[in-house]
């Protein structure tokens, strides 16, 4: 990547979690000659298909005591990388920081090291769909460019022998936020809304986290806002970089906005002298009916992925073309089936209450069928309950927050037309019964308003498991 030394060489690491990204941090140290240590809470026959790669010799300390063992090895240690989600005020990772060691996560150190200018978009929703797009446009514009962080493959062990031109581009979650100590190139914060308190511990520190997105940057580098978002307005006077906005319902000063009938690019005024430089150009980027995406929160997703694209210089052209031919990211509003006049839709990704009235927004006079349910993040359903009884013909709740869910739709109906709410063992059960009664013109939509933790691996696993159940449903009779 460069000529600096390495930091890890000959010296101790502990990696805690060997599964996914961190399965890139251990090939990462081991091309450095690091004498890696491993840590992980699964037992040693759940972690046999990463444990095996490990050269002969490699500690791996499995198991419920797996922090104890690291508490006790502490001395002597060079850094400490953990998987994003974990908390990290456990008690050993407390003590290490005590000591000067430094913890990282994957993503915290690809910003610390990258060897090309980095583009971090980051926020409570949206963030998948604006990535792949500003991803697939930096690709067109500077092949040989990276994608990755929060969504797709891990960066880390892939930053070697990239072109001399080349962009890289990170979906950055709170987690892997909240350990980072240098900020991207292009920033960008799209919305914050409540998530993740269960591991964050308060809303506070959840909106810290987001802040490290641009906390940091230079006047020379660019931070992208999402004005529209009450929350992310107030930061703005915080950012230390330029600013430029995006909005899906207005023009804007500098940034993206709607104008008429097209989202249309204001370039900033002056610019600074880092490696990013705005498109100079004003004018229309593309027209709304271009849009394939449904709902006004894509239309958001499209103004943040153009705006970021833009602060970067990357041509206009090149946005429009991306956005015309993009039909989505699965598991968000994902289209599955037409099955008897019904439309069943995954999304899957509604890990949140937030996320879910976004979709009912995208289907507003539809007829629902709302699947809902799953782990619950520390955050309240009173809102989505009240919006749930208004607007839902039927809610299915499945997992461990469904009668906390149940509860708050109740209060929220009407005493005299209370919304039909059902608790049904699982996802497979949920599924069968809406198909049973499904009426023409009725849309079944899986949007748990939930993390999935409890029945599933993750959301993509539980929105697969709705693929598949959806697509086994019969073709003719009842």
């Amino acid at each position: 990547m460069d000529d600096r030394p390495e930091p890890f060489c000959r010296r101790r690491v502990a990696v805690v979690g060997l599964q996914r990204s961190n399965a890139a941090v251990v090939r990462y140290l081991l091309a450095r000659r690091a004498r890696v240590e491993v840590y992980d809470q699964k037992p040693l026959e759940a972690l046999a298909p990463y444990a095996g790669a490990l050269p002969a010799g490699t500690p791996l300390y499995a198991g419920p005591d797996y922090l104890e063992r690291l508490d006790g090895r502490l001395d002597g240690l060079a850094a400490i990388f953990v998987t994003p989600g974990m908390r990290k005020d456990l008690p050993a990772l407390v003590r290490a920081r005590g000591l000067g060691v430094p913890l990282w996560t994957e993503a915290a150190y690809v910003l610390a090291v990258a060897p090309r200018p980095v583009i971090g978009i980051t926020g409570s929703a949206g963030k998948t769909t604006t990535t792949t797009i500003v991803g697939e446009v930096v690709r067109r514009w500077r092949p040989g460019s990276l994608v990755g962080g929060n969504i797709g493959l891990p960066l880390l062990d892939r930053l070697v022998g990239l072109p001399a031109d080349a962009w890289i581009v990170m979906e950055l979650s709170s987690f892997q936020l909240e350990l980072a100590r240098c900020p991207p190139t292009v920033a960008a914060l799209l919305n914050l809304r409540p998530n993740h308190l269960d591991v964050h511990g308060s809303l506070e520190a959840y909106v810290d986290a987001k802040r490290r997105v641009y906390r940091g940057q230079s006047p020379d580098d660019w931070c992208v806002l999402g004005i529209d978002d009450p929350v992310v307005a107030r930061l703005a006077g915080e950012v230390p970089a330029g600013r430029l906005a995006f909005s899906g319902l207005r023009p804007v000063a500098a940034g993206v906005g709607v104008e008429g009938e097209a989202l249309v690019w204001r370039p900033p005024g002056s610019g600074g002298s880092g490696p990013a430089r705005p498109w100079t150009g004003a004018g229309p980027v593309l027209p709304l009916n271009t849009v394939r995406l449904p709902g006004a929160h894509n239309r958001q997703n499209v103004a943040a992925a153009a705006a970021v694209c833009l602060a970067a210089g990357a041509p206009p052209t090149h946005v429009a073309a991306v956005v015309a031919g993009f039909a989505g990211v699965p598991h968000r509003l994902e289209r599955v089936r037409d099955w008897r006049g019904s439309r069943f839709i995954n999304d899957s990704i509604a890990t949140t209450p937030d996320r879910v009235l976004a979709a009912l927004d995208s289907l507003a006079g539809e007829r629902v069928v709302l699947l809902a349910g799953g782990y619950n993040k520390g955050l309240s359903f009173d809102e989505f309950g009240a919006v749930v009884a208004r607007r839902v013909e039927r809610v299915l709740l499945f997992g461990a927050a469904a009668p906390a869910i149940a509860r708050s739709i109740a209060a929220a109906s009407a005493p005299d037309w209370p919304t039909p709410v059902e608790i049904v063992p699982d996802l497979a059960t949920a599924v069968g019964m809406a198909a049973a009664d499904a009426q023409p013109g009725q849309v079944v939509l899986l949007s748990p308003a939930c993390a999935s933790y409890d029945q599933f691996r993750d959301f993509e696993e539980r929105g697969e498991r709705f693929r598949a159940l959806v697509a086994a449903l019969p073709e003719s009779g009842r």
